[in-house]
């Protein structure tokens, strides 16, 4: 069956994602608190490890240049958390997931439509309050109107590879009883090899070229380098913006073929 792929069919799934946020806006407070303790615990400790140095130290970072990637990467980590993964895999196990397919709208761009206002509010209601906490407190980086154009851009594509990823972990409810234990390795995975912890500058041989070609590199690192200015000319812009393009492109088609895959051998016992 060919499925509609208007946006206005989607437009009804996103309001209701819109109107279940505002029904837990406590929510947004937790993570708030959670994602500051976190970035603090961060940036104190690399701001101990670049104190005293009079010019650009490890990785050619400065003491603002560090503690603006790192907060950034944190911010960047509250927009990527748009539960598609824990609403998939929950879907999958009660067997609601059955209710969804009969319907003539595609499931995985429902679970993206549902997902932009979760992604926005966090944006919103976390990330730009997290900015300016920690801007009132250590010196940060701005960057050019053209570095800011870049990363605006480059954040909407690390969006797409987020929910791509998100996707792929909820899909594995398909194939085991509990997907706790994948998801808590997805969020592990993720936060390393995305420059979350480390910054992939800093990270020695094989482990810095493992982490330019895996994906996760588009999600955080990627947008904080235009962030930063740490490109050379339009070639190296082009090039991180071609790797994230390239990627988004791929997981969506990774997801589409899986997403096939996964539903042909579906079976929803009970009633």
């Amino acid at each position: 069956m060919r499925l509609p792929l208007r946006a206005g069919n989607y437009l009804p799934f996103a309001t209701s994602g819109l109107q279940s946020l505002l029904q837990y806006r406590s929510t947004f407070l937790i993570t708030g608190v959670t994602a500051a303790a976190g970035a603090a615990v961060t940036v104190f400790l690399w701001r101990a490890v670049y104190a005293g140095s009079p010019g650009p130290g490890p990785g050619g970072f400065t003491p603002a240049s560090i503690t603006t990637y790192l907060v950034v990467a944190q911010v960047l980590g509250v927009v990527h958390a748009n539960r598609v993964d824990d609403e998939v895999a929950a879907e999958v196990y009660r067997g609601d997931i059955a209710v969804m397919l009969v319907r003539p709208v595609s499931y995985p761009l429902v679970r993206f439509a549902a997902s932009l206002p979760v992604i926005g509010a966090n944006a919103v209601l976390v990330g730009v309050p997290l900015l300016v906490l920690f801007a009132a407190f250590v010196p940060l980086t701005a960057p050019t109107p053209v570095d800011a154009a870049l990363f605006l851009g480059s954040t909407v594509l690390s969006a797409v590879i987020a929910f791509c990823v998100n996707l792929l972990t909820g899909m594995a409810g398909f194939l085991t009883t509990n997907t706790w234990g994948v998801r808590m390795v997805k969020q592990g995975v993720v936060a390393f090899f995305a420059g979350q912890m480390v910054p992939l500058a800093l990270m020695p041989g094989a482990l810095h070229t493992l982490a330019m070609v895996l994906p996760f590199r588009a999600m955080a690192d990627g947008p904080l380098t235009l962030l930063l200015g740490r490109y050379e000319g339009v070639g190296g812009a082009a090039a991180v913006l071609g790797h994230q393009l390239a990627w988004s492109v791929g997981l969506v088609l990774l997801c589409a073929a899986l997403w096939r895959s996964a539903v042909s051998r579906l079976e929803v016992l009970g009633g």
